[in-house]
């Protein structure tokens, strides 16, 4: 699929009264990815440049009138447009510009599917700031270079933002902040790598593993004491007991005479009993 991603800057915000295109750019997706052709036109308004307007996008009079007029120069843009889908941040505001400058040069208005992304911010973010820088920095897209609203880096930056809002650019690439100036140049927009910064990096905690801590032994606690279990299989005998046990040799002596009493009163002795003799008999 064929998009254009598209912006105009104009002498005002009314074509119906008398304001006029100054500026077209665009730059060429296609399947959501740039492909690094691009257009831009200047174009002599055939009038005065009002101040307000050339606070915003720094073009006048004195150099837009070197330029060919909208009527010379609208074979061009539609042959770079063709019929691919238009994606325009405020579209009704550059789409009645542009199809009124159609229509004054005689040729038939613009019949393309078009996106706005500004409608598109507002379903995302209901109540939030949708305009351009806002969603560049939401994004954390680099618009450090926009100083005037030029209607080229507005289209490559409007491009990221447009990917973001369709779910999010390939991770780690933006669009080049020095794209050419016109269709098919080298070095037109194209995707270059973004730095990792620690506040995009995805930082990764790992657990420090707990220690378990030793049991004390008192006359309620099961039959292990220390690292020695009282009473257990001879393996466990020779194990070196804590500062605070008592020696193999002493617990073999605790268990034989536990034994003795037991077999004294025809009884079989058991772990348990062997354990609590020791633990009764011996200070641990």
């Amino acid at each position: 699929m064929r998009e254009i991603v598209l912006d105009t800057e104009t002498t005002g915000l009314d074509p119906q009264a008398g304001h006029r295109i100054v500026e077209i750019a665009g730059v060429e997706l296609v399947n959501h990815v740039a492909t690094g052709r691009t257009q831009q036109l200047y174009i002599n308004p055939e009038r005065q440049v009002p101040e307000d307007a050339f606070r915003v996008h720094g073009l006048g009079l004195d150099y837009l009138s070197k330029f060919p007029t909208f009527r010379e120069r609208a074979q061009e843009f539609l042959a770079f447009v063709q019929d691919a889908r238009l994606v325009i941040h405020n579209a009704k505001f550059d789409l009645g510009f542009l199809n009124a400058e159609l229509e004054w040069a005689g040729l038939a208005r613009l019949t393309n599917d078009s996106v706005d992304t500004v409608e598109m911010a507002r379903r995302r973010f209901p109540g939030a700031q949708v305009n351009l820088d806002a969603l560049c920095k939401r994004f954390e897209i680099d618009n450090s270079a926009r100083d005037f609203h030029g209607a080229l880096l507005d289209c490559q930056l409007l491009a990221e933002v447009y990917l973001e809002l369709r779910g999010g650019r390939q991770p780690g690439l933006e669009l080049a902040k020095d794209a050419g100036r016109g269709a098919g140049e080298a070095g037109g927009p194209q995707f270059v790598k973004r730095e990792r910064t620690p506040a995009n990096r995805a930082r990764t905690v790992r657990a420090r593993p707990r220690s378990r801590p030793t049991r004390p032994c008192s006359p309620n606690s099961p039959t292990r004491c220390g690292s020695i279990r009282v009473g257990s299989s001879p393996r466990h005998q020779d194990t070196k007991l804590g500062s605070e046990g008592f020696s193999p040799q002493r617990a073999q002596r605790s268990q034989r005479r536990g034994i003795a009493r037991v077999s004294k009163a025809g009884l079989t002795p058991t772990k348990g009993f062997l354990a609590r003799f020791a633990r009764e008999n011996f200070s641990l």
